[in-house]
């Protein structure tokens, strides 16, 4: 199922340089949970020539900068308890990335639509999903450990959003946040059908049950195409943020924030002193002009 988001993009121009990106994610366990079921991931897809043998002295001068393709942003929340939940999150992680990374350099240099970049995440997430089926029947331990996943492929200026769950992805143009996931849970499906209202009971008690899931009894990945600006910046969050973070918060920290290091910390932070009932994972995303420097945000990726 592949959406186009809606809102006015700002007009592309050139794409951001390494150092003009800002990027930065930050997990917690909370105040509650002894464990952590979340896991993050943020690389950078890269173009690049290696040289394997030659006789030319000094052959990395011949490498040159190595062009950035794609940036990957990854949030996915285990579902299961205990260590099947970190584990269900981590491989997740490790299954979609590993066919990303594979995939994007023939995609980017076919020049691939809309449609291919949507089907090949698709695709990512059918086979994750039944990689986290094969490890439950093969190991009774690891049975019925499913996770969330909310997938950002940012090919400037354009990016791409795989959602499974209810992890989230915001976006903040123009000083206005936005949601642009929709959460797969009953409670949403409910609300959907207008059978509940979001201010029921019933809705509140069916709000953190997954209608879809990695490794669930059913998973329904929905891809979401979206513009980005200069000034725009993107939040990933598990629902540990949402929990005890409203929106109008989100958009305080981000309208504010200094670094995608600081705003992670600040979001996370807030969590936590509102009650952090659940793991709390974030990755803020920005693009900064060349004359403001980066502050703060070690591991900058493209």
């Amino acid at each position: 199922m592949t959406a186009a988001h809606s809102a006015p993009p700002t007009a592309p121009n050139r794409k951001p340089r390494d150092d003009e990106m800002d990027v930065c994610g930050l997990t917690h366990p909370g105040r509650v949970r002894s464990e952590n079921q979340d896991h993050f991931l943020i690389c950078h897809l890269r173009k690049q020539m290696v040289v394997t043998q030659t006789s030319i002295p000094a052959p990395d001068s011949l490498m040159g900068e190595s062009q950035r393709l794609a940036l990957l942003m990854m949030v996915a929340d285990g579902v299961g308890g205990g260590a099947k939940g970190a584990e269900a999150s981590r491989l997740a992680l490790e299954a979609v990335s590993h066919y990303v990374s594979r995939s994007m350099h023939t995609y980017y240099a076919a020049g691939a639509d809309d449609r291919e970049f949507s089907e090949a995440l698709e695709t990512a997430a059918g086979l994750c999903h039944a990689e986290l089926l094969k490890r439950g029947e093969e190991n009774p331990e690891f049975r019925g450990m499913a996770t969330t996943l909310t997938l950002y492929l940012g090919v400037w200026p354009r990016a791409y959003l795989l959602q499974v769950g209810d992890s989230r992805c915001y976006l903040l143009h123009n000083g206005e946040l936005v949601q642009i996931t929709r959460d797969q849970t009953m409670a949403q499906e409910l609300i959907d059908l207008g059978v509940l209202r979001r201010t029921d009971e019933g809705a509140a008690k069916l709000s953190h049950t997954l209608s879809s899931s990695i490794g669930g009894r059913q998973t329904a990945p929905v891809v979401t195409r979206m513009e980005l600006g200069r000034g725009d910046v993107v939040l990933l969050c598990s629902d540990g943020l949402t929990r005890h973070v409203d929106d109008a918060r989100i958009r305080h920290h981000l309208r504010n924030m200094t670094s995608s290091r600081q705003v992670c910390q600040d979001l996370v932070q807030e969590a936590l002193d509102q009650g952090g009932s659940d793991n709390v994972t974030v990755i803020v995303r920005r693009a900064v002009p060349s004359e403001e420097p980066v502050s703060n945000s070690p591991g900058s990726t493209g």
